[in-house]
């Protein structure tokens, strides 16, 4: 019988992918079907959950098969990651011509980065103190009082290694490890690697120009496979989606939410306020900020239901240079950055959120300036120091409360509701890094406007190759 269940519920899943593969071949758009797959996960995630109870085996069972799917979708996006981000940065710095300096690129997107993650953290903090929100008299169970143990074994992790060790291992020692993932670090280390390779690449074409030029023709034609690699994956964006967000929702216990419903209300004020906050920085910089929403949808409802900054870094390139006129090299920079350094959600909103709840447990008052514009300091700095890897907003927050002094472990009480906060942390993450892209774009005078103010031409990505 537990068979036939199982049997039903991947039957269903691939009925809910034939409707998505008839919409395309009906040639409706690529933002309807992802929006489609979103709704078709939800309801179906909500009959499951139903249906079952969230320790039922039939639905452990029937998730690894949707897995296939959806974790699959997620893992053919990180095996393109880090050729698109070498290819392309290397391809940048080639079509440079003089026309910008490497490091004023660098320095304008991590100023914007670290800017709207000090705001990021003042919201958090308002948030907080405006819903009332405290670590006493939080439920805890015994999930919880094991994840704070845990943070707690895991802060020593933290604790040894200072900001400026941090920083330096982004300077890759073998960027050939580095390419495989390998340490928490790789992405930035195969930026820093790739930008090496682009500004020796130059130097190497002023003065061998025919040799030169061969290597640019090979690079040039690598890129251009990449990118079409990169094209096929994205096309499959609408079913990883359906996937992805029907396991979320099947397996979110209802309950919990129910019992930090309070956390949770406040969490998502806040990210819609940064996210609010993003738009009018779009809007002094003479963008029109609904043209931003409508095309941004589709890239931050993948960040939304897989959690993964980083391997949004496809969507998010895709998006910045075909919709919302980002030169080549500023959106791979932005892109690659925004994963990894000034997560305005990750390493914004929620430390900030967890020490003024944690503040008044040892007899801290959380409305004291002098903490406030501290606890705003540390995080900004912090985010210079917090990795894209799953459990960032984790190691933020490690990172904060220990700065501050702060007990570690109750910020496991928040253990049971994790995943759902953590789907608004990541969206408002890559759009950060999007607007990062765009104003740096804006401030260097690489952008095109006429591409930002185009109608949404609801292009498909395999014709954006």
């Amino acid at each position: 019988m537990d068979t036939l269940l199982i049997i039903l519920n991947v039957a269903v899943l691939v009925g809910l992918i034939g409707v998505l593969v008839w919409m395309q071949k009906k040639h409706v758009s690529f933002t309807k079907r992802v929006f489609t797959g979103l709704l078709l996960g939800i309801v179906f995630g909500v009959i499951l959950q139903l249906a079952y109870t969230p320790d039922s085996e039939i639905l452990s069972d029937s998730m690894s098969w949707f897995s296939l799917v959806g974790s699959g979708y997620v893992r053919l996006l990180q095996m393109i990651v880090i050729p698109l981000i070498m290819v392309s940065i290397i391809m940048a710095i080639l079509n440079l011509n003089g026309r910008q300096n490497l490091g004023k690129i660098s320095g304008s997107i991590l100023l914007v980065l670290l800017l709207t993650t000090a705001i990021a953290a003042a919201i958090g903090i308002t948030s907080a103190l405006g819903f009332g929100l405290t670590a006493q008299g939080m439920p805890v169970g015994d999930v919880e009082e094991q994840r704070g143990v845990l943070l707690q074994e895991k802060l020593g992790d933290v604790e040894g290694k200072p900001l400026p060790t941090q920083l330096l291992e982004f300077i890759p020692t073998n960027p050939f490890e580095d390419m495989t993932g390998a340490r928490q670090s790789s992405t930035l280390a195969v930026v820093v690697f790739s930008a090496f390779v682009g500004v020796g690449a130059l130097g190497f074409m002023r003065k061998n120009p025919k040799q030169g030029e061969v290597f640019q023709n090979v690079m040039s034609a690598v890129y251009g496979v990449v990118m079409r690699i990169v094209t096929l994956i994205l096309r499959l964006t609408p079913y990883g989606i359906l996937a992805l967000i029907t396991k979320m929702v099947a397996t979110t216990s209802g309950q919990d939410i129910l019992n930090l419903f309070k956390f949770v209300l406040a969490s998502y004020a806040a990210l819609i306020a940064m996210f609010i906050v993003h738009l009018v920085i779009l809007a002094i910089g003479g963008l029109n900020p609904v043209q931003y929403v409508k095309k941004i949808i589709p890239t931050l409802t993948f960040a939304f239901t897989s959690r993964s900054s980083a391997a949004t870094i496809p969507l998010n390139i895709d998006t910045q240079t075909r919709k919302l006129g980002v030169s080549s090299g500023i959106a791979n920079l932005s892109a690659s950055f925004g994963a990894t350094i000034g997560q305005n959600g990750c390493a914004g909103i929620y430390p900030a959120m967890l020490a003024v709840m944690i503040a008044p447990t040892v007899g801290i008052n959380p409305l004291d300036w002098q903490f406030i514009l501290t606890l705003i300091a540390v995080v900004t700095i912090s985010s210079l120091g917090v990795a894209g890897v799953g459990g960032g907003a984790t190691f933020a927050a490690l990172i904060v409360l220990s700065t501050m002094n702060l007990p570690v472990a109750l910020a496991g009480l928040l253990i049971s509701i994790e995943p759902l906060i953590d789907m608004g942390r990541t969206a408002l993450n890559v759009s950060g890094s999007m607007v990062s892209g765009v104003i740096s774009s804006r401030v260097l005078k690489e952008h095109d406007a006429e591409v930002y103010n185009q109608d949404v031409a609801e292009l498909e990505p395999a014709e954006a190759s």
